[in-house]
């Protein structure tokens, strides 16, 4: 490659929007940047809402807990060693119920014989299953659909 095609492509990479373009921000006129002003005036203020006020807002919880798994939860206290029923019952201090839908089973069968033990911990009576009337076995779109039916789940 020659000396000129070089310098010719690091001319190319070198443009770069001059700073008093007028197109940027800062460089627009008076009387665009009074309207912008004006226009900010307007806009009230939205206070953020506390997500721990959700249950104040959401009536449908209230104890016992109705709580969903996914595969990653199992996986991970499996991973930790925390009992999940446990677990969730401490930290929500009241009465949990465990649902376990019939997609996340065939997730978790799917990955294989390395799993073996979260799928021998879904067989628990503790836990209930909830089955799916929808084709196919993606857990994710299974969970969402459940939960904007009915606002009564926690999915963990």
């Amino acid at each position: 490659m020659g000396k000129f095609k070089k310098t010719q492509k690091i001319l190319k990479l070198k443009r770069v929007i001059n700073p008093k373009d007028s197109r940027l921000k800062q460089n627009k006129p008076e009387d665009v940047k009074k309207k912008i002003n004006k226009n900010e005036e307007k806009i009230k203020q939205i206070v953020p809402i506390d997500s721990n006020l959700f249950f104040n807002y959401n009536n449908n919880l209230c104890p016992p807990y109705n709580i969903i798994i996914d595969t990653n939860f199992i996986n991970s206290s499996i991973q930790y060693k925390i009992d999940i029923l446990k677990g969730c019952s401490e930290i929500l201090l009241a009465k949990c119920n465990i649902y376990i839908t019939d997609c996340v089973v065939a997730e978790i069968e799917k990955l294989g014989q390395r799993f073996s033990l979260a799928l021998k911990l879904l067989k628990d009576p503790r836990y209930q299953r909830l089955t799916c009337t929808h084709k196919g076995t993606y857990a994710d779109d299974c969970i969402v659909n459940r939960v904007t039916e009915s606002r009564c789940y926690i999915v963990a």
